[in-house]
């Protein structure tokens, strides 16, 4: 064979070769992942044709499949309509979102732990089914949250300080998936199109896929790093009526003007139950950058939760801060950005004595027969803070609440603990209104977070805004059996 010749067929071979690897690559080891791509239509189409698993909050069906009369056999439903869409996600022709994606594949029926109820059905002439997910989801509290929050823009969520388990988690503004699992080509790309072009951004989960600036929220590990450097909460420290920012021309004021102590310092425990700026400013340079840093990654800062089945952004501490950067970042402001849910874990594992528990929303997968195929047991995420210094911290906190911003978070007969916020985020709009906390104070059931993005349209605090809306949450919580 001449070298030409020799040189084709040498080059055939390795297309040759190379087209046996791909189609093997395919075949086999991207079967798995071909196969639970919400986006892959052949299968989409066959899990259509199957009854597909129900989500539960409670006894409370929030997605399920009932028979339908067109060419497939199934339509999804979601009863409650938006009131768990941010949690549930969508189940499409196309694609999937929240629970629905993260559990396709136990939901469609095609998780090995299924395997047992798969082979009774050969048996028994019985077509596949769908597993089903229980939500760690309290119906009454995530009801109690949607009607505080209303149809402002922000976010509630709540935990059980004790496990991790979400009791509610609710974002507005929201939106109905049942339009977007119409059956319906037209119909279903019609209402996501809606969706995604909406400004408001319906979509988004704000609880968990948005940052905000916390505010004064943040004081909370500003005060957990002092604590666990040596201070105490009556210690006295400096709390001038404005900070003269290191390297630069511009002074940090306390909010509207107000003075804090005696107008040269204040203890620890007064500035934080008044929300005072300048010393928790001047707290924070004494600490230095790192310190708050180190105290915020102990929370959970600059990384996600592990296994949380819906999207998630990360909470943001910044690095390399210099001295009116550090100030500022002390009170929440500057580029410190948290979601929801990561403020609901800083009171949560003040509120756990300093234990900070892995957060979770699917508390049980249950097989077609009901049988539970496994529980989610609560685990130890981390111990940002020692016992003491929660103890310390939580006293501080009920002080916000029974002297301080946080009086509009009071439950009659309940000891509260709690931190507001009034985080700044422009020029010529409303700061949004926060307001975390946890009751009782003295062994919490519930921890909360809520966030009014621009105070909900309104000129005003955390203390007057959010603190309202965590109490309607945690009073629903504390109600629950």
């Amino acid at each position: 064979m001449n070298r030409p010749a020799r040189r084709v067929a040498v080059v055939c071979m390795v297309l040759f070769a190379a087209l046996l690897v791909n189609a093997n690559w395919l075949q086999v080891g991207q079967v798995h992942s071909l196969k639970t791509e919400p986006t892959n239509g052949r299968q989409i189409t066959e899990r259509l044709e199957r009854e597909r698993g129900s989500i539960l909050a409670g006894d409370v069906e929030i997605a399920r499949s009932v028979a339908s009369n067109d060419q497939y056999k199934y339509q999804r439903q979601y009863p409650a309509g938006s009131l768990y869409a941010d949690v549930t996600g969508y189940y499409t022709l196309f694609t999937a979102a929240g629970l629905e994606r993260s559990q396709d594949v136990f939901l469609s029926g095609d998780d090995d732990r299924l395997l047992a109820s798969r082979v009774t059905g050969l048996f028994t002439n019985q077509q596949r089914r769908g597993g089903t997910v229980l939500t760690s989801l309290v119906p009454a509290v995530q009801q109690a949250a949607a009607q505080a929050l209303g149809d402002r823009r922000g976010a509630v969520v709540a935990l059980d300080p004790k496990t991790g388990a979400v009791l509610a988690m609710v974002t507005s503004p929201t939106y109905d998936p049942s339009p977007l699992a119409s059956h319906t080509e037209k119909t279903a790309t019609d209402a996501y199109g809606v969706l995604a072009a909406d400004k408001a951004q319906p979509l988004l989960n704000r609880a968990t896929q948005q940052t905000y600036p916390p505010g004064s929220t943040f004081k909370l590990i500003t005060a957990a790093a002092a604590l666990a450097a040596g201070r105490h909460p009556d210690d006295r420290i400096a709390a001038p009526n404005e900070l003269k920012l290191p390297l630069s021309t511009v002074t940090l004021p306390n909010f509207d003007g107000e003075t804090c102590g005696d107008g040269q310092t204040d203890t620890l425990i007064h500035a934080l139950t008044i929300s005072c700026n300048t010393a928790f400013g001047q707290l924070g340079i004494d600490l230095g950058d790192d310190a708050l840093r180190s105290q915020a990654e102990a929370f959970g800062f600059n990384t996600t939760f592990p296994d949380l089945p819906v999207s998630q952004a990360r909470s943001v501490f910044p690095s390399d801060l210099d001295g009116a950067q550090t100030a500022q970042s002390a009170i929440g402001q500057y580029n410190v950005r948290v979601t929801p849910l990561q403020m609901a874990e800083v009171v949560a594992a003040i509120a756990n004595g300093g234990t900070e528990m892995k957060p979770y929303l699917v508390s049980e997968l249950r097989g077609p027969d009901k049988r539970t195929i496994s529980r989610t047991s609560p685990k130890e995420l981390g111990k940002p803070i020692s016992g003491d210094v929660a103890a310390e911290l939580t006293t501080m906190m009920e002080s916000v609440v029974t002297a301080g911003t946080g009086r509009k978070a009071q439950i009659d007969g309940v000891t509260v603990a709690g931190k507001t916020g009034t985080a700044e985020h422009g020029t010529d709009v409303a700061p949004h209104a926060w307001f975390v906390g946890f009751a009782p104070a003295d062994n919490p059931r519930v921890a909360v977070a809520v966030i009014v993005e621009d105070g909900g349209g309104e000129i005003g605090t955390g203390g007057a805004i959010a603190a309202p809306v965590a109490k309607q949450v945690m009073q629903a919580a504390l109600d629950r059996p």
